[in-house]
């Protein structure tokens, strides 16, 4: 994955992981602002690192820990958003030059994904934001930023929607980068890269159809027993999975960790132990929203990164 901060002209040129021959570029230095960027020196030059199969470049790749239920990362929700102004203007990479759409309109493309990972998670993107490599988003070297996309593996029939909140790749034979989750739900994190067909997605048309669904009647709530023999409709339950441990004292000392911040109760924290695994979730809550809240406040006062999922 080729990074640069949000100026007009790339910053940083880097490739993401693949198990095939690739080119790195050394990085240029950032240009004067309204200038032009000069021809690179021959220090600049594209120095060429081979990637054996399954490896990573330099030390991008997995986290020593990743969180567990990968696939239960809930899909981008489009919904309109501004155009990041610094993202519509052309700019050049690795002797290219890219024009970036500056709208919405019907997009649809085919060929070589790869994804990135921990080298570039909490890194800045394209328009400012900060890379999570467990959110659904990707880079794309010229759709709007923030825009969302269908990508899908013609291989296993997988599909995801991402958020296209980066720009890259700058090899010819790929056209989207995907975040380490997003390659995880669509089975390509092993072999590095896969062909995949994307789409771009309308936010404004998804919102409308969104909001049309939710005012019609629900005639598909599943049916669950009662005591007494008769069936009710099922209340969805969402929790937050905050932790996944093989030492039981780990998984004591964050539940500790959380109660004394006043995060949650001891009610609310369920120690659950499976497949091997000491599991931190809790909750339940009633909304995603409420589930939500409460993973942000995690993130932003233990720093972990948590799952909600349902029950």
């Amino acid at each position: 994955m080729h990074k640069f901060l949000f100026t007009f002209v790339i910053t940083a040129l880097l490739t993401a992981c693949g198990g095939q021959q690739t080119t790195r570029p050394t990085p240029p230095k950032p240009p004067v602002e309204g200038q032009k960027s000069p021809a690179p020196s021959p220090s600049q030059q594209p120095q060429t690192e081979t990637d054996t199969p399954g490896g990573y470049y330099m030390d991008d790749g997995p986290e020593a820990n990743p969180p567990s239920n990968l696939d239960d990362i809930p899909d981008a929700v489009p919904k309109a958003e501004t155009i990041h102004p610094a993202a519509t203007r052309p700019y050049q990479a690795l002797g290219e030059t890219y024009v970036p759409m500056k709208g919405y309109q019907p997009f649809k493309q085919a060929g070589i994904a790869s994804w990135y990972g921990k080298r570039f998670h909490g890194r800045k993107t394209a328009n400012g934001e900060t890379y999570d490599m467990y959110g659904m988003t990707a880079a794309h070297p010229t759709l709007p930023l923030p825009s969302y996309v269908k990508v899908t593996n013609p291989a296993n029939g997988r599909t995801v929607v991402v958020r296209v909140n980066d720009r890259g790749p700058f090899k010819h034979s790929r056209i989207i980068d995907l975040s380490y989750a997003a390659a995880h739900k669509l089975r390509i994190l092993e072999r590095g890269s896969a062909h995949v067909e994307i789409e771009a997605v309308n936010a404004a048309s998804f919102v409308a159809q969104s909001n049309n669904a939710s005012s019609a009647p629900n005639t598909t709530t599943p049916l669950q027993s009662a005591p007494d023999g008769s069936f009710q409709k099922a209340v969805q339950q969402f929790f937050v999975q905050v932790g996944a441990f093989k030492l039981e004292e780990n998984a004591n000392a964050l539940k500790q960790k959380i109660q004394n911040l006043g995060i949650a109760n001891s009610n609310d924290i369920n120690h659950v132990y499976n497949s091997q695994l000491h599991r931190l979730k809790l909750g339940p809550y009633a909304s995603r929203s409420k589930a939500s809240q409460i993973a942000t406040d995690i993130k932003q006062r233990l720093n972990i990164n948590s799952l909600i999922h349902t029950q």
